[in-house]
């Protein structure tokens, strides 16, 4: 177990590479500085085009070459780390190269942060269209990051938290006719180990609770409303359930997310985005963040996206941006901790 003096010792910079510059990250960025004492938010620096945050705010920008400058700077001006040129910047309108300026600081960000210059990312929106017309072939930033960083993508769980409820999709970016071809026993085991593993490394829980649901309505009424039950899920629950781990399930998932319920598990595990996604908005749609586990590095983002409608608007809340900053930094401590 690492000592308290390291657990106690500042932790670098978090990277914040700033998504599309046409979207509201710029926005969201910039109004988490401001906020950053009020909220008590861990030092971070900006990656990617400072012109980006001028075109939706006046304040303090302060350009670095390295991050190891960002700490000293952070008190008083929003620290950017310049890595590419996005050209003209027209808030709610995306271009190739603003795409490809959101693509390349992600690339640096995720470098730094393996390398340890920054003590984790926490990642702005990107619009996925955009980022396809310049090479991107990923479903999105997470399976992007955990490629660079080596992890397969079934060792990579995107999960979502927020102050009331944490969830897990199974599949994520596929679509719904797809779902059950998608869903193995192998799958659904490697996901809630990882959740297990990120549970005891992030958060701290020594003996995480996992609550599975099920696919079909009322978990399948025991075959009567479809087999994935029977034949995929609850064998996969009983395997798990045999190493070691403290789950349940298949659950009705119209039942699993009331608060009397949600007080029984420390995570759910849904076997599809919106039955994911669906109620942790609802409950906390402005503290919502995006954590990965499974990676070597640290990695949070606001659980929304590139709301390019309201971008330059003024009107963009930051709150879950501060939210994933907080996640990130309490993340890399329990990380310490856990040694």
């Amino acid at each position: 177990m690492p000592s308290s003096n390291i657990i106690d010792a500042p932790l670098p910079s978090f990277a914040v590479p700033l998504g599309d510059p046409a979207g509201i990250g710029p926005e969201i960025v910039a109004k988490s500085w401001v906020m950053r004492e009020a909220r008590g938010l861990p030092p971070f620096f900006a990656v990617g085009d400072p012109a980006s945050l001028r075109a939706v705010w006046l304040g303090p920008v302060a350009p670095i070459e390295s991050p190891s400058e960002a700490a000293a700077l952070f008190g008083s001006a929003l620290p950017c780390l310049q890595v590419a040129d996005a050209g003209p910047i027209e808030p709610g309108n995306p271009s190739i190269d603003g795409a490809r300026a959101a693509f390349e600081a992600l690339e640096v960000a995720v470098g730094l942060a393996r390398s340890g210059s920054a003590a984790g990312i926490v990642t702005a929106p990107v619009g996925k269209e955009q980022l396809y017309g310049v090479g991107f072939t990923h479903p999105g930033q997470t399976e992007f990051i955990a490629e660079r960083c080596g992890v397969a993508p079934h060792n990579a769980v995107m999960m979502l938290a927020g102050p009331s409820l944490k969830v897990v999709p199974i599949t994520i970016h596929i679509a719904l006719a797809d779902v059950s071809a998608a869903l193995t026993i192998d799958l659904i085991r490697a996901r809630a180990l990882t959740t297990a593993k990120g549970l005891q490394r992030n958060f701290g829980i020594a003996r995480p609770r996992l609550a599975v649901a099920g696919l079909n309505p009322h978990a399948g009424e025991n075959g009567a409303l479809g087999r994935e039950e029977i034949e995929v899920i609850r064998p996969a629950v009983e395997q798990l359930r045999a190493e070691g781990l403290d789950i349940i399930g298949p659950l009705a998932a119209d039942g699993m997310f009331h608060s009397r319920a949600r007080e029984t598990y420390d995570a759910a595990l849904c076997m599809y985005h919106d039955q994911a996604l669906i109620p942790i908005k609802t409950l906390n749609f402005d503290e919502g963040v995006n954590i990965t586990l499974g990676l070597p590095i640290v990695r949070t983002s606001p659980d929304h996206g590139t709301a390019f409608g309201i971008a330059g608007k003024d009107s963009a809340n930051p709150g879950a941006m501060m939210a994933a900053l907080k996640m990130a930094a309490e993340s890399a401590r329990a990380r310490i901790a856990h040694g």
